[in-house]
């Protein structure tokens, strides 16, 4: 991937400015009381675990447990097509009556969990939620993830997932990547990947708390290092030292935040307020705009990391999820797409 180094803090970014919106709740009247209760569940119970759990190989297998173990949550009124790739495979989830014909527009949904875990059973209500809300198909990919391989063979998979899309009907300006956590950094590696690589861009790129940079030092700085009820920044760090190294030396090109980003489409982040992932939204919204990409940030107030993916029947997740519906219809256009980093 090519890259600029650029290690500035988001206070030292030229004058363009992403759209920064702060939300409150679902009505602006602060968090719905099922936001509280999910909040309440992660600060008691769920951040108890992640701050004990070890980042080593026995604990990377089990966690990759995870996506099987969730093959209960149920995901009604779709149908899904398998799609064998090579290493890999993804499905293809359609709500009732949506035509099999991706010219009309597609999703491709990169699924997060530290590189590490979840896959197409975790996310499968989020993704049929997109579906029916978009009403367009939208190709989940179940990447290969550490310790089977590093990032950027995460990052191929993807690149791999999107290139079958081309090949298969769909059209680069009626594609928009969507991911959330490890998910979105995958969503702006493959674009930046696809960059470089002179394939045709999608026409729009979201990112669901995304993880943006795996050098942590600053995070561990951050306010929200001791805020969030979820992620941890010791494990961050150490999935980054694991993924990312090369002969030891964290690879800095390998972060989206340090991309060649002026090719790419306007962009569309969620954050939590208080998760510390907020430091990547934050950062990578100001450094898309200053590359002059369209870019929108809207920060949740009392919400957890990824919110719309634990619970997406959540007041403030359908929110999220109509935002998101929006973005895609809007970028879902013939000639409104990037063509080989060129604006169509």
């Amino acid at each position: 991937m090519k890259s600029v180094p650029n290690h500035r803090k988001p206070s030292e970014q030229p004058s363009g400015k992403p759209n920064i919106q702060y939300r409150s709740g679902a009505r602006l009247a602060g968090p719905s009381v099922e936001s509280q209760i999910l909040y309440s569940a992660f600060r008691w119970f769920v951040r108890p675990v992640a701050k004990i759990a070890p980042i080593n190989d026995s604990a990377i297998r089990g966690a990759a447990l995870l996506d099987k173990a969730a093959v209960f949550r149920p995901a009604s009124g779709v149908s899904r097509q398998r799609v064998r790739l090579p290493g890999f495979d993804a499905e293809i989830v359609r709500a009732a009556n949506v035509s099999p014909d991706l010219s009309n527009g597609v999703v491709l949904y990169i699924h997060g969990g530290g590189f590490v875990s979840c896959g197409l059973n975790t996310h499968r209500p989020v993704v049929a939620t997109i579906a029916k809300l978009t009403g367009l198909p939208v190709m989940h990919v179940r990447y290969r993830q550490l310790p089977d391989t590093n990032i950027s063979g995460s990052v191929e998979d993807c690149l791999t997932a999107y290139k079958w899309l081309l090949e298969n009907g769909a059209r680069a300006d009626g594609t928009v990547f969507v991911g959330d956590s490890a998910g979105g950094f995958l969503v702006f590696a493959t674009a930046l990947t696809a960059s470089a690589e002179g394939v045709d861009l999608p026409a729009g790129l979201v990112g669901l708390s995304p993880l943006l940079d795996l050098d942590c030092a600053d995070k561990f700085e951050h306010a929200n290092a001791t805020r969030d009820v979820f992620a941890q920044v010791d494990a961050i760090a150490a999935i980054g030292r694991l993924g990312g190294e090369v002969n030891g030396v964290l690879d800095h090109a390998l972060s989206p935040v340090n991309g060649n980003l002026e090719a790419l489409p306007p962009s569309l982040l969620f954050a939590a307020e208080g998760e510390v992932l907020r430091w990547d939204s934050e950062l990578m919204a100001d450094r898309l705009s200053a590359a002059g990409v369209p870019t929108t940030l809207q920060i949740w107030e009392g919400q957890v990391h990824a919110f719309p993916v634990f619970w997406p029947g959540l007041p403030e997740s359908r929110v999220v999820l109509r935002r998101i519906a929006r973005f895609v219809e809007t970028h879902v256009q013939p000639g409104h797409g990037i063509v080989r980093g060129k604006t169509a």
